[in-house]
C-alpha cells in the first residue's frame, strides 16, 4: 500500500512561483503514472498534470500549460510540480496521486488513480 505525502504549499502573491513535492513510501511507484490534481472550494477535483513512469510523457490541463512543469525523481521516490506565474485562480488544495503502471504514456482518467495524498494548500493572493 503506497503512502503519498505532499509538501511545499503556501500563500504567495500573483506572478510568483512555488514548487510542490510528493514523496511516496510503502511500495515502489517507479513504474506508475503519477499526477497532480487540485480542488478549489465549491468545485470538483480536477487534473492538473500527469507524468509517465520515465518522465518522458506528460500531460497538462489547458489552464496550467506553459506555466506549470511536472517532473519526477524515481531514485528519491518523489514527484514535483513547479508552478510559475501563479494566478489567483490557481488557489486550491493540491493532491498528488498514484496511477497505474503503464509501459509507456499516461492516463488522464481520475478513476485510475487509486492512492492519494492528504493535500497541500496553495493560496495566491495579493
Amino acid at each position: 500500500q503506497v503512502k503519498l505525502v505532499e509538501s511545499g504549499g503556501g500563500v504567495v502573491q500573483p506572478g510568483t512561483s512555488l514548487r510542490l513535492s510528493c514523496t511516496a513510501s510503502g511500495r515502489d511507484t517507479n513504474w506508475d503514472v503519477m499526477g497532480w490534481f487540485r480542488q478549489a472550494p465549491g468545485k470538483e477535483r480536477e487534473l492538473v498534470a500527469v507524468i509517465s513512469w520515465s518522465g518522458a510523457s506528460q500531460f497538462y490541463s489547458e489552464s496550467v500549460k506553459g506555466r506549470f512543469t511536472i517532473s519526477r525523481d524515481n531514485a528519491k521516490n518523489t514527484m514535483y510540480l513547479q508552478m510559475n506565474s501563479l494566478k489567483p485562480e490557481d488557489t486550491a488544495a493540491y493532491f498528488c496521486a498514484d496511477g497505474p503502471a503503464l509501459r509507456s504514456g499516461v492516463t488522464t482518467e481520475m478513476r485510475e488513480f487509486t492512492a492519494w495524498g492528504q493535500g497541500t494548500q496553495v493560496t495566491v493572493s495579493s
